[in-house]
């Protein structure tokens, strides 16, 4: 009996996906294997330098593996010919040249990747009243004599005071080896920028030799899949560009604790991670002020929220305290840096107004939320979520706010979901499931057109069906609820693969195929657990806040986030990811935190309101509370187990519990204790 062939699993980042493939390997088959669409034009030869990777080196503990290297062959002549004559980054290799030799973690660099993830986050239509750090004054001063020997800056700072009327204003000391020269260079007349806030003396922070008239501030939220920055008029208030990216940690990790764990399993790689966030920063900066013809060192000021590890990682502090019990967090105040210490491409003298968290895993980016949407000014008791790899949940009215955090881990973005993407060109990101039939048709990103619909059979080409994104993986779990697929209790029905081809055997469960051209996209049975485990994780969150305040009652449901914002409230509640609540009262926010980091950066008072507001908010930590347990055996069900669901009920027909047949109850085994 021959041995079974040696195998190396491999991860490919930012997408997620994975996949067991034999020892020797080309990387590029298994990528497009797996629908990592890797642009090569060359045909493999290694001419074209499109199919660039890098290896993600350490333990990664979740992945339980181990990635190096030297887990990829050596550069072959064509490759190293390719290194020779081209730029090729030291940790690079072409993907069509190397074959795998072991378990790796791979890194697609964002101009490889041709199916590239979608950065939804957009800056949401709000009016935002200039109230900004950085002020703007026009001074000139008389020319030094031997009688008036008062140094040219103490002259400067003298006249920026009187012409702004305060008392005193100091200097940034990186800027006194450029004074005299920057005065000089403008005949004695010159632009100062001014920072004041929260009461600190103010500091000239920016020289010009002219008069200068537009000043920018930037923006910036730091998720933990991706980054939105907004280039802002510091003048008017205006936002004037808005740009994403991919969050390079995915490489080592595709949630939270993933990249606690890769810390603490290689400390000595933390720099690694903050730096490559810093640069991903740094890259949008150069897009946003090209986008407007300013400058870098037009950018004078700078907002940043995202969650306690983000923070902690942007940051450079180590995040694994965040990572057990008490969860603590190295600072949560809200703070004033120099961005030249963060390694900010911005004005030398540009100043970072990081927003205070609320605890050890509510972030800044829940505060600038509860800024932006301001359930601590309204009667309304309001849910605001931030649905993510970790989802943030705020809870309450101007009397009472509470706070908690629910773990729901990544497969609402598509990670752990057998056909599962982030967003991305070609990914499924509607479904309808046929009542009669059983037959699906479905939406993908890139087209218009339903895939019953005239023209998408010609269209489809340009991007495929590459998999299933987080918003078709709510509508199509609930779909099959509806259409009486699964049971109560999230098992595929063997029964009904009398009515349909589409439901088939896997093993000891069963499965139902979407699409099969190309690419078979399928929804698991572990695929169903996978989505139960996480919007019962969440739900149970949402049911702890409700019973400290005291009430089952919601007036309305804010969904924030790029994913909540594409989420339809429907199927949601359907598939009882949030409470019972009118349809009408709930609705996606979009990047509720970008806003509010937004209405930080143009406006000091709601740096002060967002402070106020994090120090009167109540925190719940849901891996203490005793019930949390009961409300998420509870919430394991569709819609719920003990929740009646009557508003839902009254706008939708919900399918009567059905248990299981024979058939499926003998494949799924210990079919309770497993779910």
């Amino acid at each position: 009996m021959s041995e079974a062939p040696q195998t190396a699993k491999v991860v490919f980042q930012p997408s997620g996906r994975r996949g067991t493939f034999p020892i020797g390997t080309p990387l590029l088959d298994a990528a497009r294997s797996l629908g990592v669409y890797v642009e090569s034009v060359c045909g493999g030869r290694g001419i074209c330098g499109r199919c660039q990777i890098s290896v993600s080196e350490g333990s990664f503990a979740k992945e339980n593996l181990t990635s190096a290297a030297d887990h990829l062959d050596g550069e072959s002549e064509a490759e190293s010919r390719y290194r020779s004559l081209r730029k090729l980054p030291g940790d690079r290799r072409l993907s069509c040249q190397a074959t795998i030799l072991g378990n790796l973690v791979v890194d697609v660099p964002t101009e490889a990747q041709t199916n590239r993830q979608v950065v939804r986050k957009r800056a949401e239509a709000r009016s935002i009243t200039p109230k900004t750090a950085v002020s703007l004054t026009t001074v000139t001063l008389t020319e030094p004599s031997m009688e008036t020997p008062h140094g040219d800056a103490d002259r400067l700072r003298d006249a920026v005071a009187t012409s702004l009327d305060l008392s005193f204003v100091t200097m940034d000391p990186a800027l006194l080896p450029r004074v005299q020269a920057i005065l000089r260079k403008g005949q004695w007349t010159t632009t100062a920028a001014v920072y004041r806030d929260n009461g600190t003396i103010p500091e000239i922070i920016a020289l010009w030799p002219v008069e200068k008239t537009s000043i920018y501030g930037l923006a910036v939220d730091i998720g933990s899949t991706t980054i939105a920055a907004h280039l802002c008029d510091l003048q008017t208030g205006r936002t004037v560009s808005s740009a994403g990216t991919s969050n390079p940690q995915i490489r080592f990790g595709e949630d939270l604790m993933s990249r606690v764990s890769y810390v603490q399993m290689n400390p000595s790689k933390l720099p690694d991670l903050t730096r490559c966030v810093r640069e991903a920063i740094n890259a949008l900066i150069g897009k946003l002020v090209s986008d407007v013809g300013a400058d870098r060192a037009d950018v004078l000021d700078a907002t940043f929220v995202g969650n306690p590890v983000m923070h902690h990682l942007f940051l450079g502090i180590d995040p694994v305290e965040l990572g057990g019990a008490p969860f603590a967090l190295a600072v949560s105040d809200s703070m004033s840096l120099k961005a030249r210490d963060l390694d900010l491409e911005l004005n030398p003298g540009a100043r970072v107004y990081m927003l205070p968290c609320i605890a050890g895993h509510v972030g800044s980016d829940a505060a600038a939320a509860a800024l932006a949407e301001a359930p601590a000014n309204s009667q309304d008791i309001t849910l605001l979520v931030d649905v993510g790899t970790n989802a943030e949940i705020v809870l309450g009215n101007k009397d009472r706010l509470l706070a908690a955090s629910s773990p729901t881990g990544p497969a609402f973005e598509g990670a752990e979901i057998s056909s599962g993407q982030r967003a991305a060109p070609g990914a499924i990101e509607r479904i309808r499931i046929d009542r009669d039939t059983l037959e699906p048709r479905f939406k993908v990103i890139g087209l218009d057109e339903w895939s019953d619909e005239e023209g998408f059979a010609d269209k489809i080409d340009q991007v495929g069906v590459t998999g299933i994104c987080g918003s078709g993986i709510i509508e199509v779990v609930a779909e099959m609820f509806l259409c009486g697929l699964i049971t109560e209790d999230g098992v595929i029905d063997g029964e009904m693969t009398a009515r349909t081809s589409r439901i088939v055997a896997n093993g000891r469960t069963f499965s139902y195929i979407i699409a099969s051209e190309g690419l078979e996209i399928s929804i698991l049975q572990t695929d169903i657990r996978a989505i139960q485990l996480a919007k019962a994780a969440l739900y149970a969150g949402i049911k702890l806040l409700q019973d400290k305040l005291g009430t089952t009652h919601i007036d309305r449901i804010r969904l924030a986030g790029a994913f909540g914002s594409y989420i339809d409230p429907q199927y949601a509640l359907v598939l009882g990811l949030l409470p019972d609540c009118p349809l009408g009262g709930v609705a996606g926010v979009g990047n509720a935190a970008g806003t509010g980091a937004r209405m930080a950066l143009l406006n000091t008072d709601h740096r002060r309101a967002v402070e106020t507001t994090v120090c009167t908010i109540e925190k719940i930590e849901t891996a203490l509370e005793p019930k949390f347990q009961e409300h998420f055996v509870n919430a394991m069900a569709l819609p719920n187990k003990v929740d009646a669901f009557e508003n839902l009920r009254a706008a939708i027909s919900l399918p009567d519990r059905k248990e299981p047949s024979g058939s499926e109850r003998g494949r799924s085994g210990r079919r309770r204790r497993s779910a």
